[in-house]
């Protein structure tokens, strides 16, 4: 894409002002880094990193239907989701491949919300669209932006603002009053990170961006570092990672397969998705350490001991807070175990690799205690 074709968040000039790198990203034009990408990965493991996510696509599915009908198109179980709580999910095609992946949670009383990803948002709500029936409405939140602060100091920084968000656990959400203004509140985090999204009127993003950013904890972060961040964290990034032609049990995903739903087996693709969880994938998705030479990026060859190539990778790159270069790929459930030696091919050189567990960092989303 040209520049001129690109769409912007109503953050752009605000990123322009602090001298941003811009690069097109999901068909906008992003910041990619502001200071550095190794010096905002740091900041946002350290402080708070503060990121521009209006990129991404927002909606919301109302009426009596609105969660029997979101329910045909993934396999979680979001009829026994209470108010307050959000919950990861796929967007599945009749096959069981992941279209996309979304949050989809319950901040009021008022259906749902849901947020996808940026590239596929205009497909995805097309999806929607055509196959929700009933008393179910999809309404496109086009006029909101949404932010996202992370990192081991942003739960104070935003209980200087609202205390009861310091009384949010991983996964909550909820409709309230924040900055003078109505927002859409959650606490978790694509970065491993704990932190919150705040979906926000688009004409007051710039506003609250530059109120966020005047605490000293609070340091904007780009598309740079989120990358290494969720890398880092083992989370996928949809058409990487994860696509349209892997299903859950090959993308290591079981875990938004909602128990309920596998009992009833009525979701898109059940038959493929259970019967590979019965078998076994022909692929899996894994941690990589890679041992010696250059990072192993995208597209990268994965081989076994022997040299025969046997997947590949779909993300890598040097990890800043582990200090050695990480990846994940796809390779054959019996290369799957941890421990299990492989090679990476890069720039036409075999390098040592090694199955490592995923998340690579653990994560350290805040949970509350149970009670009593």
């Amino acid at each position: 894409m040209t520049d001129q074709s690109l769409k912007t968040t109503p953050l752009n000039a605000a990123h322009r002002a602090l001298g941003a790198r811009m690069v097109g990203f999901g068909g906008y034009d992003m910041p990619v880094q502001y200071e550095g990408v190794l010096a905002e990965h740091r900041w946002t493991r350290e402080h708070a990193g503060l990121f521009d996510v209006s990129h991404m696509g927002q909606c919301k599915i109302t009426g009596a239907d609105a969660i029997a009908q979101f329910e045909r198109l993934v396999p979680g179980d979001y009829q026994i989701l209470k108010a307050g709580k959000q919950k990861y999910s796929l967007l599945l095609n009749a096959e069981g491949g992941i279209m996309d992946d979304l949050m989809a949670g319950k901040p009021d009383h008022d259906g749902l919300y849901v947020v996808v990803n940026a590239g596929n948002k205009d497909a995805d709500f097309a999806h929607l669209k055509a196959n929700i029936s009933g008393d179910a409405t999809l309404t496109i939140l086009d006029d909101r932006a949404l932010l996202a602060i992370q990192g081991p100091e942003a739960a104070e920084v935003m209980a200087a603002h609202e205390p009861v968000l310091a009384e949010f656990g991983f996964m909550d959400c909820a409709r309230l009053m924040l900055f003078g203004v109505d927002c859409y509140v959650s606490r978790s985090g694509y970065t491993g990170e704990d932190g919150y999204e705040i979906s926000v009127p688009a004409a007051d993003a710039e506003r609250i961006w530059n109120l966020l950013l005047s605490d000293a904890r609070v340091k904007p972060i780009g598309l740079g570092a989120r990358d290494s961040l969720r890398l880092e964290a083992g989370l996928p990034l949809h058409g990487h990672d994860i696509d349209a032609s892997t299903d859950p049990v090959e993308g290591a995903l079981t875990f938004a397969l909602s128990k309920s739903r596998k009992e009833r087996a009525d979701f898109p693709g059940a038959d493929r998705i259970l019967k590979a969880q019965a078998d076994g994938p022909g692929r899996v998705r894994v941690g990589l350490h890679v041992k010696e030479g250059a990072p192993a990026r995208e597209g990268a060859e994965i081989a076994d001991a022997e040299g025969k190539v046997v997947g590949k990778v779909t993300s890598g790159g040097p990890s800043p807070t582990l200090g050695k270069n990480i990846a994940m790929g796809y390779v054959p459930p019996a290369m799957a175990e941890l421990g299990t030696e492989l090679k990476v091919i890069v720039r036409g050189k075999a390098a040592a690799a090694e199955v490592v567990a995923l998340p690579f960092v653990a994560s350290r989303y805040y949970r509350k205690p149970k009670a009593a």
